[in-house]
């Protein structure tokens, strides 16, 4: 009997339930949202993301069943700090924005971005928790392939296809002095642009 794998594939399924419990409240303020007159934008990547999620869950169990024993434990700890501080950022992010928060571009007519909380110091905290998130939870048991794979493919539909839908939507929705606000603050990192 495995113990390290076994606590893995435990980890595996709370992240399985969380997101499944996520979706779930998407949907409902998804739903809210658009009888509110909010209007849903970009949508043709939303497959992609739900594919990319799904699959990388399936990747970490697929390459943990065989690798069989996890890295060093000062390893999986500091996989675990990154994938934790992932966590926060995006329970962080969607405690902000409420109601409003889903896992579609959905922009409610003439709203003003949010710019308190954890939106005060950058754009995007629920993308940055889940870039974290993605790198740092197959790595907690040494899963570098699996890491590296859906890292790359994450990144890739967030900085060319997602972030810039989400921004230009806000752009095309609001041009009150709380998006002038909102927009000079860093995508990921404070300061920065």
């Amino acid at each position: 009997m495995n113990i390290g794998l076994n606590a893995y594939f435990f980890l595996i399924a709370v992240v399985t339930i969380q997101r499944l419990l996520e979706l779930r409240i998407a949907s409902r303020n998804t739903e809210r949202l658009l009888l509110a007159g909010a209007r849903e934008f970009e949508s043709r990547h939303y497959g992609a993301m739900k594919v990319l999620h799904t699959t990388w869950l399936f990747a970490c169990l697929a390459e943990a069943t065989w690798r069989a024993a996890p890295p060093a434990l000062h390893f999986s700890i500091y996989a675990g700090v990154f994938f934790s501080i992932g966590q926060i950022l995006r329970i962080a992010a969607m405690t902000e924005l409420g109601h409003r928060w889903t896992t579609r571009i959905i922009v409610l007519p003439k709203a003003p971005p949010v710019v308190g909380g954890i939106y005060r110091f950058i754009r995007h905290p629920n993308y940055l928790g889940v870039i974290l998130e993605l790198a740092a939870l197959p790595l907690i048991f040494g899963c570098w392939f699996t890491a590296a794979v859906f890292s790359a493919a994450n990144l890739v539909l967030l900085l060319a296809v997602r972030i810039p839908a989400e921004e230009a939507a806000l752009h095309a929705n609001n041009h009150s002095t709380d998006m002038a606000e909102w927009t000079r603050r860093g995508r990921f990192v404070p300061g920065r642009s």
